[in-house]
């Protein structure tokens, strides 16, 4: 090999191990044009150092997280993709503990490696594989319903946040794909949270369940649908200056519509309106937590104390 077609190769393998996080396969160096014995030579002179059979970290041994996880994912074969709760951390979705790295493929893995847990999927599509940092790894969609499989419920409900938070995938797209995946282990308990987080009621349904709640907390009948500092609110009470908004969604906000939240809770706060803002969620799962802020608001801004049948006459008047 001449030296300038050594230089070009070492320059192609170089980029390559830079691409890959300082890691490279055998196949790939052979396929770059690199013979056995070359393979051989770097090894013994320190240029490579062998991570596993086939996988080598180029320069020196030593691997960031991402080296460990490209060299698992490489060492698996070509059809291998990061999944589970390595795929959630290299995502970002998930920030907790991992005793292995997670791997898909689809077929059986003919041997075993210390640190790696295989997972065999014959079912993995194409469509549920991308890349990541240069690794192959489960999308966003797939990696939460592999993690609703291996996570409790508060760890998978920070990750489906996290999701959202990072524009990855909103609850409702979320949801809406589980169908795309009957049968599959994780799909129960990302319905059940799902479920919660994208959750509407109609807005007849809304207004009987919330003001129930309203007048158990002794705060009179309000106005719906007015108009207060510069924007239509769904529930006031001018006597007291209070405003309550209520949410379709707990989690997934647009940036557009968070910057108009924003707007309307500075516009309320600047004219001294007190304002509360409750989830459809919230009003029909958690209606304990709902009363007990209505009641408190109640106390703060000065409602006067009313008794039952008086709450009772007030509402059969609509007053």
């Amino acid at each position: 090999m001449g030296s300038s077609t050594h230089q070009a190769f070492s320059g192609a393998a170089w980029e390559l191990a830079r691409r890959q996080h300082g890691v490279v396969a055998r196949r790939q160096l052979l396929a770059l044009g690199m013979s056995e014995q070359g393979v051989q030579h770097r090894l013994d002179r320190g240029r490579l150092h062998r991570v596993e059979r086939g996988i080598y970290a180029v320069g020196r041994p030593a691997l960031t997280r991402r080296g460990r996880w490209m060299a698992a994912v490489l060492g698996c074969g070509s059809a291998a993709v990061l999944s589970h709760r390595a795929a959630g951390a290299l995502l970002g979705v998930y920030k907790g503990p991992a005793d292995a790295i997670e791997i898909s493929v689809p077929f059986a893995s003919p041997r075993r490696r210390p640190g790696v847990k295989v997972y065999r999927r014959p079912k993995l599509l194409e469509s549920d594989r991308t890349m990541e940092d240069e690794i192959p790894v489960t999308t966003p969609i797939r990696t939460l319903i592999d993690l609703g499989r291996v996570l409790g419920a508060k760890p998978l409900e920070r990750a489906v946040n996290e999701a959202d938070r990072l524009q990855l995938v909103d609850p409702e797209t979320l949801l809406a794909a589980l169908d795309a995946y009957p049968g599959e282990w994780g799909i129960g308990p990302l319905r059940e949270l799902l479920g919660r987080q994208v959750f509407r009621l109609t807005d007849s349904e809304l207004e009987r369940r919330f003001l129930r709640l309203v007048e158990e907390a002794g705060l009179g009948m309000p106005e719906t649908g007015r108009w207060v500092n510069g924007f239509r609110v769904d529930f006031f009470w001018p006597q007291l200056g209070l405003v309550v908004e209520t949410d379709g969604l707990r989690y997934h906000r647009t940036p557009a519509q968070q910057g108009r939240d924003r707007l309307r809770d500075q516009a309320h706060t600047a004219a001294g309106t007190a304002h509360l803002r409750f989830t459809h969620a919230q009003v029909r799962f958690e209606p304990a937590h709902v009363l007990a802020t209505l009641t408190s608001t109640a106390r703060r801004v000065g409602a006067p104390p009313q008794s039952a049948a008086r709450r009772r006459q007030e509402w059969r008047m609509g007053t």
